[in-house]
């Protein structure tokens, strides 16, 4: 499997990386209900066995719940075969209401890589990234800066191995490389959101960030599997069934003709629309490997063959006059 380098940092990542947003189990204001435990390690499992070679999970994953599942997985593998672990920090809770805020206060960072590191069972994370650099939209993200170097002593104590950031824009970037390098950056991207295309990934490419983009396939939407009646059977406390706009009308109809035409595709080579989709987001030279989602090891199964898979420049077009004009709106604000 092919290797890239993540930015300017010395990490090499697989194309394909796990994510661990679903795994989180219920219970939690992001959820995707219930979730069986066993069957999260057995992906995460199979993902370091198919070459895998990094898992991206987040604290406020089931408020600790998702980076305790990696924790177990990753003492039952041989530390030769481990794969790296990127996680995320700045959205915090109340352990008593379970209510989710937001901090770049450098005291809540460190306090959030000691926990994770504890959860995690490291000594090191290889990549530790600034989850939101705000609470909401129009909230100030004057903390940036010190978040940053709080991020960068922590580095240099050993704690982590390169810095990252997700959902940031250019300025934020911008102003995140003036404090210390900044391995990789994680948005939302996909077919039906395509916002980065126009400034985030050209900057990226040129300052050298690593772009490791999250919902390629739009929580599922795209994964070719997604139907009317699946969307309207999802447990009612699934985000997807309450605030997933792209999961309901006007949007799901024109959603669901993108993933025919990806369905196309894909039969052509073999593979599902899926892996059509991850191929879309790989495309891109700024992006050095993409987040893809699996709750049991048969779902990776099906995803791997987008490690090798690329659309040629003909089925790209044949794709555009079904790409939606705005972009998608499915994926909540604290993803």
């Amino acid at each position: 499997m092919e290797f890239r380098p993540l930015g300017s940092s010395d990490l090499a990542i697989s194309p394909l990386g796990l994510g661990t947003w679903a795994i989180a189990g219920p219970n939690w204001e992001f959820g995707w209900g219930p979730q069986n435990d066993a069957e999260s390690i057995a992906a995460l499992e199979r993902a370091a066995e198919l070459g895998l070679n990094w898992i991206d999970t987040a604290a406020v994953y089931g408020l600790g719940h998702a980076e305790t599942v990696v924790g177990q997985m990753l003492r039952r593998v041989d530390a030769g075969k481990r794969p790296m672990v990127f996680t995320k920090g700045s959205l915090v809770w109340d352990q008593k209401t379970r209510k989710i805020s937001h901090s770049l206060e450098p005291a809540s960072l460190a306090r959030e890589v000691e926990a994770s590191l504890s959860r995690l069972g490291v000594e090191t994370i290889d990549l530790y990234q600034i989850h939101w650099p705000a609470f909401a939209p129009g909230d100030p993200d004057d903390g940036i800066e010190a978040a940053i170097d709080t991020l960068a002593k922590l580095q240099r104590a050993g704690k982590i191995r390169a810095i990252g950031v997700s959902n940031f824009d250019v300025v934020q970037l911008q102003r995140a490389l003036a404090v210390a390098p900044i391995a990789s950056l994680q948005p939302p991207y996909s077919a039906l959101m395509r916002d980065v295309e126009a400034e985030i990934l050209p900057f990226c490419e040129q300052a050298g960030v690593g772009v490791i983009p999250y919902s390629t396939l739009q929580s599922g939407l795209l994964s070719g599997s997604m139907t009317r009646e699946r969307i309207a059977n999802l447990p009612d406390d699934d985000w997807r069934k309450t605030r997933g706009a792209d999961f309901r009308e006007p949007r799901l109809t024109q959603n669901l003709a993108l993933v025919d035409g990806m369905r196309t595709i894909g039969e052509r080579h073999g593979v599902s629309p899926a892996v059509v989709a991850i191929a879309w987001v790989l495309r891109q030279p700024a992006v050095a490997g993409a987040i893809v989602g699996a709750r049991r090891p048969e779902q990776l199964d099906a995803l791997i063959p987008a490690a090798t898979f690329r659309l040629s420049d003909a089925e790209i077009d044949e794709l555009r006059p079904l790409l939606p004009k705005g972009s998608g709106a499915n994926v909540p604000d604290r993803a």
